[in-house]
């Protein structure tokens, strides 16, 4: 059973800075892409950033220059630095990989997704 555990979420004030988290654990034989989505109320999902595992990262429009991605393979983790939050940012955010892991007698690929962590920016 893969699980992904997301932390770092919460309420900061316009301007102020975040630091979201993800691991991935189970019966992982490697993992492709990570990356964050995220949704606001009433709002589609929608990427926020990925990176391969070789550390190539793309991003959303709307988060270049201010939000970060990183990745530590041996852990099976990745972290997104997010800076100048503006109110728009607001929304929970889920963290993804695309994974290949044991199951079933088998090695399966398959997409997993956190549980979702809430980023609230506000005054």
């Amino acid at each position: 059973q893969v699980q992904l555990v997301e932390s770092g979420g919460g309420l900061v004030q316009p301007g102020g800075s975040l630091r979201l988290s993800c691991a991935a654990s189970g019966m992982i034989v490697n993992i492709y892409d990570m990356g964050w989505y995220r949704q606001a109320p009433g709002k589609q999902r929608e990427l926020v950033a990925t990176i391969s595992s070789g550390g190539s990262t793309d991003y959303a429009d709307s988060v270049k220059d201010r939000f970060a991605l990183s990745r530590d393979n041996g852990k099976n983790t990745v972290y997104l630095q997010m800076n100048s939050l503006k109110p728009e940012d607001t929304a929970v955010y889920y963290c993804n990989a695309d994974l290949r892991s044991w199951g079933g007698g088998g090695v399966y690929r398959k997409d997993y997704w956190g549980q979702g962590t809430q980023v609230t920016v506000s005054s």
